[in-house]
């Protein structure tokens, strides 16, 4: 692609005369303005790009090149310009390379083939998510641990008995209930999702089976509960094992019975809808120390999943790491381009105690605190052997990730503890514990 900004010949100048014009080896799309080039990218991507500029409206070219960071861009400027502190600022963030008019058509070509070359190295480092991939769920990865995951969940995903699922925080619990509603044949019905741990224990006999008008003081209509909601899909019971006692014996009698009771309701409802619990914690262990109703793990634990946590997904680490690098390209510094050699391997080799939610967090950060143009093992917090920080202690990494993580959450939530447990996905008195163990003050 070639981009002539000002109109002032440099297409001719070096044989660009017409749109779609085969030059020097290049079929050579020509545009004039940012607009009609983001279109054609929009249509095709283009792995190298030319921007010839005298740089007028220097903050909607660098917005644009911000977000067409994936072709390899090749600047084309008048001396004078390339004097200005804007201009070179531009070409450090955005340019592969630069060139000054007048321009050399044979060191351009000999430029451009460079930034093929690189473009071409970069796109083949780590295969991106196929089309099957993206159309089928959305648990990211074409490794072993996730593809029988996958097959676990078109088994399941049809059948009408809950399905209880275990995996460690941050692995991908709620993706996966979601997987399943989306395979079955409730997947037109909604996906309720409950935090059991979120919900204060004062309302929570209220949000999770609704009340009816005037069943207590601010009752002044009649409430529909989350699980009724739900009805004709899936309701998600998320940390299960944070649920109350009291709680607990109503969802069991939901389960046996397929109806519910509104507070201050004198008739039972009948509501249709399958239920899918999830848990951090080995919840047999919960029933031994008398915090979770063994009838109530009976009757969830019909069908049982685990998901398997991020450091038996070794073979999706860098895919992962790509498509949240994706995602957030937002978030970045403009010279970030992606990740480095040694990047990519201190990735691989870290042990990742925060599972999905911990990688997330280190490529959001190493996209900010990158000071080159590839993201290196300290953006990321990791050394080059992939341990955290410089310690060799998997115990001392797993503890320091956590309250990272924690202390984060809670400055972003303004110490709001049940604002910062959504964000972590863990339920208040999860994050309560967390707080205990890594010594951390509300």
């Amino acid at each position: 692609m070639s981009i002539d900004l000002d109109g002032n010949g440099f297409l001719r100048e070096v044989g660009m005369q017409e749109f779609g014009v085969a030059w020097g080896g290049w079929q050579v799309c020509a545009v004039k303005s940012l607009t009609a080039a983001a279109r054609a990218l929009r249509t095709h991507a283009f792995p190298v790009g030319v921007l010839m500029s005298t740089l007028d409206g220097i903050e909607e070219i660098d917005s644009f090149l911000h977000q067409h960071w994936a072709t390899q861009w090749v600047g084309v400027f008048p001396p004078r310009v390339l004097q200005t502190t804007a201009c070179r600022r531009l070409v450090r963030d955005h340019c592969y390379d630069y060139h000054t008019l007048p321009v050399d058509a044979v060191r351009l070509q000999h430029t451009l083939g460079h930034a093929y070359g690189y473009a071409t190295l970069r796109d083949m480092a780590e295969s991106p998510l196929s089309e099957m991939e993206h159309a089928d769920m959305q648990l990211k990865g074409h490794g072993a641990a996730i593809g029988r995951l996958r097959e676990q969940i078109l088994k399941v995903a049809n059948a009408s008995a809950p399905v209880l699922i275990w995996g460690e925080s941050g692995s991908g619990k709620e993706l996966t209930a979601q997987a399943i509603h989306a395979h079955s044949i409730r997947a037109a019905g909604p996906f309720v999702p409950i935090n059991c741990g979120a919900i204060p224990a004062s309302l929570a006999q209220s949000e999770l089976f609704g009340h009816e008008k005037g069943a207590f003081t601010g009752a002044t209509r009649d409430k529909q509960g989350l699980i009724e909601s739900a009805a004709g899909g899936t309701v998600f019971l998320d940390e299960i094992g944070d649920l109350p006692l009291s709680l607990q014996t109503n969802l069991l009698r939901f389960l046996q019975e397929k109806t519910i009771y509104r507070v201050g309701a004198t008739h039972s409802t009948v509501v249709d809808v399958r239920v899918i619990a999830a848990s951090h914690v080995n919840l047999l262990h919960a029933v031994q120390q008398g915090s979770f109703r063994e009838d109530l793990y009976y009757r969830l634990n019909v069908l049982a999943l685990d998901v398997p946590p991020l450091r038996e997904r070794k073979e999706d680490l860098m895919l992962l790491a790509n498509h949240f690098f994706a995602t957030y390209i937002a978030e970045r510094a403009p010279r970030v381009k992606g990740f480095s050699s040694a990047a990519a391997q201190a990735i691989r080799e870290h042990a990742w105690p925060g599972n999905v939610r911990e990688l997330i967090n280190r490529v959001r950060r190493a996209m900010v605190m990158a000071e080159g143009k590839l993201i290196v093992p300290r953006d990321l917090g990791l050394t080059a052997s992939g341990k955290a920080g410089q310690s060799a202690a998997l115990g001392g990494s797993r503890l320091r990730a956590d309250r990272e993580a924690v202390q984060a959450s809670l400055a972003n939530a303004g110490s709001n503890i049940s604002q910062a447990a959504r964000d972590l996905g863990v339920s208040r008195m999860t994050l309560y514990r967390l707080m205990k163990k890594l010594d951390i003050e509300g």
